[in-house]
């Protein structure tokens, strides 16, 4: 089997092959049902068995999943195996949850539309989830031949790149061919997941890289040059050189989600001066002896950085508290309603007379 499967995944599905349930990869997920790619071929499957209330623990494209054999109507999804890697985003709901976009992504491809003026901010938020996931981030700045200007060219790649340290730097068109073969070269190993608003470009990409067109594909506003969000699922695609690519629709809202060691990453520079600080506290306003601050005055550290810095780690550090105050109540709940079924056993327990 291809598709990713390894010694790995084979060892971890040996109890559900004694069972006789079939391997398969998630291609993409619906209410209540899924497509399964297996070695027999695309198997549609019941998710009855893989829907808790826990947000995090529903199945979801890339997984590898426990199928029923041939023969059961319909079939079912019993089980699915632990995941290597999940991208993961805070969802806009007053709740906060976490809601799992793709799993067991090896690289994670942030596509960034040139067609209109670069969000460095939004660029850096896709980079610290990329980062916490687990898999290795790429930028992709497209539609690269709205920039004829080599120079101008040059001077948006070296702003992406200072706020994508570690990451590659990737200029592509799809419309003529250009900076695919490395993009190809770089998804033909593992699984890759596209991330990016609507109107980056996304499914474009994906129809280039699989070869065929098998994303649908509209024209961007004009006026903002948003999309229409012509994906509206996340689907897996094989890939003709191998590899495997899991296409998503375009994303408003991107909210971390307990991201701090991915906000850590893509602000390396900041974590390596704040290290120098004179406090340990420090919070780069004020104090003295701040290293910080003291790159801010010297021009080493752009202000914009250390701006966005400061708001994805409040973002953050809010919806960490926000988490851990609704566990605690719902560990609390979950108290106060076993106290009473435990008090309402011991008065049967007892009988009347007590």
């Amino acid at each position: 089997m291809t598709l990713g499967w390894d010694s790995h995944w084979e060892a971890e599905f040996a109890p559900y092959a004694r069972q006789g349930l079939l391997p398969g990869r998630v291609v993409r997920v619906d209410r209540g049902q899924c497509d399964v790619l297996t070695a027999d071929g695309v198997v549609r499957a019941d998710t009855a068995f893989v829907t808790p209330n826990d947000p995090m623990r529903v199945l979801c494209t890339g997984d590898w999943a426990a199928v029923d054999p041939e023969g059961g109507s319909p079939r079912y999804v019993r089980a699915y195996l632990p995941r290597r890697t999940a991208f993961v985003r805070s969802t806009s709901s007053k709740r906060s949850d976490g809601q799992i976009l793709a799993a067991n992504v090896d690289h994670a491809v942030v596509a960034v539309s040139l067609a209109v003026e670069l969000d460095l901010g939004r660029v850096e938020r896709f980079l610290a989830l990329a980062w916490e996931s687990g898999a290795q981030p790429v930028v992709v700045l497209s539609k690269a031949d709205l920039v004829p200007d080599p120079v101008t060219l040059a001077h948006l790649v070296q702003d992406v790149e200072t706020a994508a340290p570690g990451v590659a730097v990737l200029t592509v068109s799809a419309l003529h061919g250009d900076g695919l073969d490395e993009l190809r070269a770089l998804t033909g190993n593992g699984t890759a997941v596209l991330l990016g608003q609507s109107g980056a470009g996304k499914s474009t990409l994906a129809n280039a890289l699989v070869g065929t067109d098998v994303m649908d594909v509209r024209a961007a506003r004009d006026v903002d040059g948003k999309g229409r969000h012509t994906t509206t699922t996340r689907n897996l695609l094989p890939l003709p050189g191998g590899g495997v690519l899991i296409d998503t629709p375009g994303l408003r809202g991107v909210g971390l989600y307990d991201a701090e060691t991915g906000v850590g990453q893509v602000f390396s520079e900041i974590e390596e001066l704040a290290a120098r600080c004179r406090f340990h506290d420090c919070s780069h306003s004020s104090e003295p002896g701040c290293a910080v601050a003291a790159a801010v005055d010297s021009g080493e550290l752009p202000v914009r950085r250390l701006e966005s810095y400061r708001k994805l780690v409040r973002e953050n550090q809010w919806i960490v508290a926000k988490t851990d105050a609704r566990l605690r109540a719902e560990i609390r709940k979950d108290w106060k309603r076993k106290g009473a079924e435990g008090r309402a056993a011991m008065r049967a327990k007892r009988g009347p007379w007590t």
